[in-house]
Parts: C-alpha cells; sequence; structure tokens
C-alpha cells in the first residue's frame, strides 16, 4: 500500500476499531446472507417449506446464553431441547471433547472397544437402579427407544413367547419420531396421527389424572389393569415416561401411579421400560425420575442430557433377565448396530458431563430453581388465556386453553432478550441448572408479559 510501518499498524486499528463499532451492521449483512440460503435450502422441524417459522441465526454460546449474528444475546431457557443442562461452552466439558479428538473422533463399536465406552458404562451402571447390568449405546434418544422395544420383542421371542409382541403405555407420551417410537406416542395429539395406519398398533391407556402431590385415583389404574388383564398374553412390555410426560404435554403425574404399574408388570408379567430421556441426570429434582417411586425398569433410555448437551448419544441399559434371555435363545444375538454407537468423543464428553453434575450441588441448584419458577409463574394462573401452571424440579410449565401462534409469540420472547420455545398449547421452560436467579426472573416475567398481550 506504500504505508510505512507505523501508518500501516495504525490504518489496522483504525479499520478495527470501525469493524467493531460496527460489528452489528457488518453481521445483519452476514445474517441475511444466511437467511436466504436457509429459507431456500434447510428443512427445519415442525415447519413448513411454503411458510416456515421465523429462525434466528446463532454464532456463539457460552453459560445460559445464546449470541445471535446481529449482536443480541438470548437467555436460554431450554437448554436446548433440555440437554445443556451446564450451560454452553463449559471449559471441563471443552476440554474432554478436545483431549480426545487427540487420540481418535471415532472408530466402528463393532468387534472394537475403547476406553471411553468402558468408562462411561461403568460410571452410568452404577449411578442407575441396581438391578440394571448391561448397556447398548445408540447415537440418538429415538434409536434408544426403538433398542428398548427391540429388546423387549427379541426377549419374549427367545424365550418361546413371540405372541407378546404387543406394548402398552398410556396417552399424552411421546417416545421420539422414529417408526417404533411413533407407535407408542399419543396417536392423535402426538404429532404423528397420519401414520396411524402404518404403525404397529399397541394398546393405549388414559393418561393419569393424578397430580404429583395428590392421592392416586382408582380410575387410573384401573384401565392398565383392564387392559393387562385383557391382553398380557400378547403384550411385552409397558412403556411410560416416568413421572413427567414431555413432548406429548408436559404432564407431571403421581409416583404412586409408577408404583402400581410396577406392581402390574410383575402380577401379569410384562417387561416394564421407562424412557428417561428427557427426565434423567437430575431435571425432576431426582437423578432419575423413577427415583420419586422407588422402584427399577427392566429396560431403562437415557439420551438428551447425558452428554451435556454437545453431542448426540444415547444408552439403553437393561438387566440380566433381558440380556440373558436374548443371548440364550433364538438368534442369540441383539440384533441392532448404529454406525456411530459409542462415539468415542461422545462418551467422553458423556463422562466429563456426569463427574461434573455429581460434583455440584445440582440438588441445590434445582430446587431453587424449582421454588424460583413455582413463585414466579404462579401469577400466570390469574390470565385469561392459561389454564394451568405446573412445576418439578427444573421444570416450569404454562399451557393456555388455546394453541399458540408459535411464530408471533417467539418473536416476543426474542424482543425481550429470552430464548422459550413453545409448542401446542404449550409455553414451557427447561433452563440450564447453572441459571442465575436474576436470568431466570427475566424468563418467568417475560413468560407473564408475553401470555398478557
Amino acid at each position: 500500500l506504500g504505508l510505512t510501518p507505523l501508518a500501516y499498524r495504525t490504518t489496522l486499528m483504525i479499520a478495527f476499531h470501525f469493524a467493531k463499532s460496527n460489528g452489528a451492521l457488518m453481521t445483519e449483512a452476514f445474517d441475511e446472507k444466511w437467511l436466504a440460503q436457509d429459507r431456500e435450502k434447510i428443512w427445519h422441524p415442525y415447519t413448513s417449506m411454503h411458510d416456515p417459522l421465523p429462525v434466528y441465526p446463532v454464532i456463539g454460546a457460552s453459560g445460559v446464553r445464546l449470541k445471535l449474528a446481529n449482536g443480541q444475546e438470548l437467555i436460554d431457557g431450554m437448554s436446548s431441547w433440555w440437554a445443556a443442562i451446564h450451560g454452553y461452552n463449559h471449559p471441563r466439558l471443552n476440554n474432554a471433547v478436545k483431549k480426545q479428538l487427540d487420540s481418535m473422533s471415532h472408530v466402528m463399536f463393532g468387534g472394537i472397544t475403547h476406553q471411553p465406552a468402558i468408562a462411561l458404562a461403568d460410571k452410568l451402571l452404577s449411578m442407575t437402579p441396581k438391578s440394571l447390568d448391561r448397556i447398548f449405546f445408540a447415537d440418538s434418544g429415538s434409536v434408544g427407544v426403538e433398542v428398548a422395544i427391540k429388546m423387549a420383542i427379541q426377549y419374549w421371542y427367545a424365550i418361546g413367547k413371540p405372541e407378546k409382541s404387543k406394548l402398552l403405555t398410556i396417552l399424552s407420551g411421546y417416545h421420539g419420531d422414529t417408526f417404533g417410537a411413533m407407535s407408542v406416542c399419543d396417536p392423535v395429539t402426538g404429532m404423528h396421527e397420519i401414520f396411524t395406519g402404518i404403525l404397529p398398533k399397541n394398546y393405549f391407556a388414559p393418561a393419569p389424572q393424578s397430580t404429583f402431590d395428590g392421592p392416586l385415583l382408582d380410575s387410573d389404574i384401573r384401565p392398565v389393569e383392564d387392559l393387562l388383564k385383557d391382553h398380557h398374553q400378547e403384550i411385552g412390555a409397558i412403556i411410560l415416561e416416568p413421572v413427567v410426560q414431555g413432548a406429548g404435554g408436559m404432564r407431571i403425574y403421581s409416583p404412586d401411579f409408577l408404583k402400581r404399574i410396577k406392581d402390574l408388570s410383575k402380577q401379569y408379567d410384562v417387561l416394564l421400560i421407562l424412557d428417561e430421556i428427557a427426565t434423567a441426570f437430575g431435571r425432576t429434582g431426582k437423578m432419575f425420575a423413577c427415583e420419586h417411586a422407588g422402584i427399577e425398569p427392566d429396560i431403562m433410555c437415557l439420551g438428551k442430557a447425558l452428554t451435556g448437551g454437545y453431542m448426540t448419544l444415547a444408552a439403553t441399559l437393561t438387566n440380566l433377565r433381558v440380556s440373558d434371555g436374548i443371548s440364550s435363545g433364538g438368534a442369540g444375538v441383539f440384533m441392532h448396530g448404529p454406525t456411530f454407537m459409542a462415539n468415542p468423543l461422545a462418551c467422553a464428553v458423556a463422562s466429563a458431563s456426569i463427574d461434573l453434575l455429581v460434583t455440584t450441588d445440582w440438588q441445590t441448584s434445582v430446587g431453587n430453581i424449582e421454588k424460583q419458577l413455582a413463585e414466579e409463574l404462579a401469577p400466570c394462573q390469574a390470565l385469561d388465556s392459561v389454564a394451568d401452571v405446573r412445576v418439578l424440579g427444573a421444570i416450569g410449565v404454562v399451557e393456555c386453553h388455546q394453541p399458540i401462534d408459535v411464530g408471533m409469540i417467539q418473536k416476543e420472547f426474542v424482543e425481550r432478550g429470552v430464548w422459550v420455545r413453545p409448542f401446542g398449547k404449550l409455553v414451557y421452560v427447561m433452563p440450564p441448572y447453572i441459571i442465575s436467579s436474576k436470568d431466570l426472573r427475566q424468563i418467568t416475567s417475560s413468560i407473564h408479559d408475553v401470555l398478557s398481550i
């Protein structure tokens, strides 16, 4: 450029400060380029390509904040679909990924094993119910549910009872978007109604009406018992989300219902599958939601927060009854093998996430979140648009009378500096456990303000 070294450095400094001070303008231009490509090429979940819901470009995340391309920061009330329990960009989890990356990022798990998988299996089996002795790794929560269903069906086939191939569950449940998982989601409210004709036919009992702290209603148990009495010869397993139903309705029910289900599963000789993908790792105030009822399943599904929200990984755990039954009869092997099962990077960060969780006072953190959510969401109950408010652990739910305009209401939340993703009639939050009371207050006040519009 024909400049002296001093003039060159001065020019660079001026350019840097200009760019920094005008960062919003620069990122907005970049933002529009991204968004144009996004609208043209990418199909986001639960939206149409003709009139897609708006998306907000994120360029970074740290702690409980998401940074948008225009420089705005949003307090995350969703833990990225309930997974980022430690927040974002955590140095211990970052280091776990970086250290493992120096060794290997992935190897197949057929005929090969590695230390990250062994270490993670040991941690999980030492903290989950004692009767669970075996673990099968998968690559997503929905696949973890598929694995659980296949385990149950193959178990009965292996011991000479192939007729026990049906499943029993309750309405308002959600277990994933793959076909086996869809077959045990609510057939009407579970988003999969159009597939009803081609999904496997299973049995559904009404969702329990007993509240978490209230008495167990006989009317909750009787339909389940009647179905088992009439069809236990063909029912291989009961599958439930323990205590809290997730995306099927964010309902919270009595632990006593779960206790009775366990008793009935023994009485009628069916397996019990608990889908803890959304509830595990402290979300409900217990490390695992089944602890509220003091029961142990035959099969347990884990995912979401398993890796602290860093990578996709799932685990399906089972007892010796199931693993020995499958291994001793029929094919003699479990017929499943995801390509990325037990991915070393995912296993390494999962181990680090569990270590981080158990070495912090997560119970106090979740208890404080629960108390604050209960106090600060309670005023929403007085709003004309609101049907119910419910809280358990680090879960807060405001249910409206009518379905919500997601695009409109999310825009209102973003304008208030928070990230909340409603669905159906529900506005709910599942914040990272590290959230401060001030940040959580901004979320809860925003919910009240937006629903007051």
